[in-house]
């Protein structure tokens, strides 16, 4: 069973879990509110690997003015930029769900190496408006989407990310 399946015509309509690589999106360069003496801050653009996050329905069904995406790194490349994740048992951890933000899927080119696996980032939400990215979309030719059941595991992975509630207190443990 393949993770994924390639879209080959250029297809505008987006769906969750269509992988999209070389997206422009918002960076800030300042923190996003007035600067003191009154002037805006700014944004950067830069381009990056996004994965879809908005549901599939709503973007068909054309409810949506942006779409979600979140950061999709290798996993080289996320390691450079976070040092303490080349520790000992840190990717098993994140592929077992046991750190809600980061979560794995296979490589479309390389699925069964999972030191290609990719992360994809649900602690960094963007959105960018759904013309922009159909557009983009259909300038690629041809994407990876995600397939089932890898596509509904990833979309619960994201709903548990958020869903996560704290209580002050619980049932003390049994012993």
């Amino acid at each position: 069973m393949s993770w994924w399946a390639k879209i080959e015509e250029p297809d505008p309509v987006l769906a969750q879990g269509d992988l999209l690589p070389d997206c422009l999106m918002p960076s800030f360069i300042e923190a996003p509110i007035p600067l003191p003496n009154g002037e805006p801050s700014f944004a950067d653009v830069k381009k990056a690997r996004l994965i879809v996050m908005s549901q599939t329905c709503d973007l068909v069904n054309k409810k949506l003015e942006f779409v979600a995406l979140c950061p999709v790194h290798r996993l080289a490349e996320f390691e450079e930029a976070n040092p303490n994740m080349r520790q000992k048992g840190c990717w098993e951890r994140i592929r077992k769900g046991e750190q809600p933000a980061l979560h794995l899927i296979a490589s479309p080119d390389f699925p069964n190496e999972n030191r290609q696996a990719l992360v994809v980032d649900f602690g960094h939400i963007v959105s960018v408006p759904v013309e922009y990215l159909s557009r983009h979309a259909v300038a690629m030719g041809e994407r990876w989407r995600l397939t089932s059941p890898f596509l509904e595991y990833f979309s619960q992975a994201f709903a548990r990310f958020f869903m996560r509630v704290g209580l002050p207190s619980s049932i003390p443990p049994f012993k």
